[in-house]
């Protein structure tokens, strides 16, 4: 009954931005990392950048210095600022978080249905 609602994808020129917003939603205990994941055609899904309940981040090398993940812990929300988009960038980008129900004491693992970023002129 956990629900990641993702939003903010879209279309986007060579050189522009997009903020992607991630919600958790339900029986939730408590978050400990989320991240952002891509899948472009033909391709398998990476690791985008993650952040920790505590803040500490890491991000895949193509999109450093270019990219910036956040979180809100009091709404359950991870955000992904992309700024200085690449035709590369294109790809469905997915929302994941580790989180502990109100019932269990195990991390386990949630996917959101995925958002598509094409950059493109």
């Amino acid at each position: 009954q956990v629900q990641l609602v993702e939003s903010g994808g879209g279309l986007v020129q060579p050189g522009g931005s997009l903020r992607l917003s991630c919600a958790a939603s339900g029986s939730i205990f408590s978050i400990n990392i989320m991240g952002w994941y891509r899948q472009a055609p033909g391709k398998e899904r990476d690791l985008v950048a993650s952040i920790t309940s505590g803040g500490n981040t890491n991000y895949a090398d193509s999109v450093k210095g270019r990219f910036t993940i956040s979180r809100d812990n009091a709404k359950n929300t991870v955000y992904l600022q992309m700024n200085s988009l690449k035709p590369e960038d294109t790809a469905v980008y997915y929302c994941n978080a580790k989180l502990a129900g109100l019932y269990t004491s195990a991390y386990v693992g949630y996917w959101g249905q995925g958002t598509q970023v094409t950059v493109s002129s």
